[in-house]
């Protein structure tokens, strides 16, 4: 499909740089195909979900994995931007670089200086690849769990272009940008439909008698990347390691048995979802790396409803929400977003969208 049918107008100023206080406050948009959308807000989901119904959370945590350093060779320096994107050993990371013409194989790239202090200022890597579009190989002299403090002593918050580009990241954004159920450590950007539950939205759903189930995949910085293709067919999608554990397959085949709904919190549980559903549906415990890129014409096999916030125009993930709940359907639900003072990106409101009937199966 041409990517300029995924293209829209937004007005700057729909940008969110700060969340919703508090943070189930934010606006809800109902996206049901064929009917009128309604406004509503994130607090009211006890009131939309039903008894039996069965939302998944991604639990990933993210880490400080914006880094910056200085690399010399032959007694020259400059400053490197690493983002650090996929943990693939103990001391190595898969990482984009900016400026990426001035790094090769070999360079040696300290980070840490004049920022916090760490093992003597400094925790140095060497580039052991260079990969296409600014992708580079990290090993770094550190590893395991002695490497970990030193990112979160050294590094920062990797905020999204869109935000970092209009204000520096704060102590704030290190709870701001964190579900409160994360756990898994390993994520470069947040889930960020689950940055609206609060504990006593939890609370509520539980009362309600709504059923909380997790997985975890690692939101790697690919996820921010622009498409530069003229043709979806000519995207490749980063990979990104996730696991379905038995416990939670097995609780989601139950619940589409006695047929409940399975509510996706975020793009990444839905990603993860399909990539361990099998054809006919049924969710088998996974583990592993998953680059499943959807776009219309996708038929999906898991969720029946996903709930996800307002993503750029252009996007993999506005393309993947219009396979959902179609297209059409969703360039009128962002129109009415933009019209109606909705707030976009990571920090922005949320959408609940019901999945279009393509499979003879009303969701």
């Amino acid at each position: 499909m041409r990517i300029e049918l995924f293209d829209f107008d937004l007005p700057d100023d729909r940008i969110a740089l700060r969340p919703a206080e508090p943070r189930d406050a934010a606006k809800l948009l109902m996206v049901t195909p064929g009917e009128n959308l309604a406004d509503r807000t994130v607090r009211d989901l006890p009131d939309i979900l039903r008894p039996g119904d069965a939302l998944v959370f991604n639990d990933t945590k993210v880490i400080p994995a914006q880094l910056t350093g200085i690399r010399r060779r032959d007694g020259a320096a400059a400053q490197i931007d690493a983002t650090l994107h996929m943990r693939v050993g103990s001391d190595r990371w898969l990482a984009f670089v900016r400026p990426a013409k001035r790094v090769i194989q070999g360079d040696r790239i300290q980070f840490g200086h004049g920022g916090n202090a760490c093992f003597l200022g400094a925790l140095d890597a060497t580039v052991l690849e260079k990969r296409e579009a600014g992708e580079v190989l990290l090993g770094f002299d550190l590893s395991g769990p002695v490497l970990d403090e030193a990112l979160h002593a050294v590094g920062h918050v990797p905020l999204p272009p869109y935000i970092a580009s209009k204000r520096a990241d704060d102590e704030r954004d290190r709870t701001d940008y964190q579900t409160i159920y994360a756990r898994e450590e390993g994520a470069v950007a947040a889930p960020t439909a689950g940055l609206h539950f609060t504990p006593e939205l939890m609370a509520r759903l539980d009362e309600r008698g709504v059923e909380r189930h997790f997985v975890t995949l690692h939101v790697g910085a690919g996820t921010f990347l622009p498409v530069k293709v003229d043709d979806t067919a000519d995207h490749k999608m980063h990979e990104e390691k996730g696991v379905v554990s038995a416990a939670t397959a097995d609780a989601l085949n139950a619940a589409r048995r006695r047929g409940a709904r399975i509510i996706a919190v975020g793009t990444t549980s839905l990603r993860l979802l399909e990539s361990a559903a099998r054809e006919d549906g049924v969710i088998e415990p996974w583990s592993g790396a998953t680059g499943i890129f959807i776009t219309p014409g996708y038929r999906f096999r898991t969720a029946d409803v996903l709930m996800t916030n307002f993503h750029l125009p252009r996007s993999t993930l506005f393309m993947l929400v219009s396979a959902f709940a179609g297209l059409d359907t969703m360039r009128a639900a962002y129109a009415h977003a933009v019209n109606n003072g909705y707030r976009f990106y990571s920090y922005g409101d949320a959408s609940l969208l019901f999945r279009e009937e393509n499979d003879g199966r009303r969701s």
